[in-house]
């Protein structure tokens, strides 16, 4: 059973599950509400699914949030249009991108170690900038982005599909999702093959940070209030969803069918709060899983290190 057969049939299970004992999980309401808060998730798993299929990881994508959201607001308060408080949320995500990448690529620094030292600095510069204190007295074209609740929600779920969408079409059939996938498997033979990981790198890394523009958007502009502790955990969520899809954690393998698959199931697992499970138990589900994932790929470098030491 393929890795992907064998998670459908878990989140199945899980849905009979609710369906049997829990089975106001399914009232419209709740879902509408389950869809809304999950969507911020998805995009940054998408965002994930680019970089880890290039080899490369952003365990600071929750701090991005963060800070673009906070510019946002503070862009909206200062009485700024919408389309400028937005633009400013989405180019704050590509400059962090584009710092990541050029680390990254020209001083050879680790993204592991990159994205670890900016989750830090992030995090930081957004406790002393705002003092701690949430951004309030936002206007109310804040929420929903002025579009109001009813077409805001809808307007929200199809951006979601519609980003997916494309990212999942990039990847699949084109020139440059070859290219991602080439660079995430060997990034010397994808220059033989005409590939230039230099820029490939570089560009998955833009590409992630305006998607976690995107996310911070998506979940802030829900609430009448930013706040600055906004994508706490998002990062673990993220690859967690990554790899439960089917990805490699080395690079060179991931599916954007495959995340949405990992952001149904942990859809599905916060509804046990139904069946009194604590949420905790969600958090932990996402470090084993993650612990899992990264057992599994350095077996097969154990088993080559003890066949040659027989």
């Amino acid at each position: 059973m393929t890795q992907t057969r064998a998670l459908l049939l878990v989140i199945t299970c899980l849905l009979l599950t609710l369906a049997i004992w829990a089975p106001e999980f399914f009232a419209p309401g709740n879902l509408q509400i389950l869809a809304l808060s999950h969507l911020p998730l998805l995009i940054a798993a998408t965002a994930m699914t680019l970089l880890i299929t290039a080899g490369q990881i952003d365990v600071a994508i929750g701090a991005e949030v963060a800070l673009c959201a906070v510019v946002a607001g503070i862009a909206a308060r200062a009485g700024l249009p919408i389309p400028i408080w937005i633009g400013a949320a989405l180019l704050t995500g590509v400059l962090i991108g584009f710092a990541h990448g050029m680390l990254v690529t020209k001083l050879r620094i680790p993204a592991l170690v990159t994205t670890l030292a900016t989750l830090a600095i992030l995090r930081g510069v957004l406790r002393l900038a705002t003092g701690g204190v949430w951004i309030q007295q936002l206007p109310a074209s804040f929420q929903w982005c002025g579009l109001g609740q009813a077409a805001g929600q809808l307007i929200y779920m199809a951006i979601a599909a519609a980003v997916c969408t494309l990212v999942f079409l990039v990847m699949r059939q084109t020139k440059v999702g070859r290219e991602v996938f080439a660079t995430g498997c060997d990034p010397e033979t994808a220059r033989l093959l005409g590939a230039r990981p230099e820029r490939v790198v570089p560009g998955v890394f833009i590409a992630s940070g305006l998607l976690a523009g995107l996310a911070a958007l998506l979940d802030q502009t829900r609430l009448p209030s930013v706040a600055i502790e906004a994508g706490t955990g998002l990062e673990l969520a993220a690859i967690a969803c990554v790899v439960l899809g089917g990805a490699s954690i080395r690079g060179g393998r991931g599916s954007v069918g495959g995340t949405a698959l990992g952001v149904l199931f942990f859809a599905a697992i916060s509804g046990l709060v139904f069946l009194h499970v604590d949420p905790v138990w969600e958090r932990a589900i996402q470090g084993a899983i993650l612990l899992i994932a990264i057992a599994r790929e350095a077996r097969p470098k154990l088993h080559k290190a003890a066949s040659g030491h027989a």
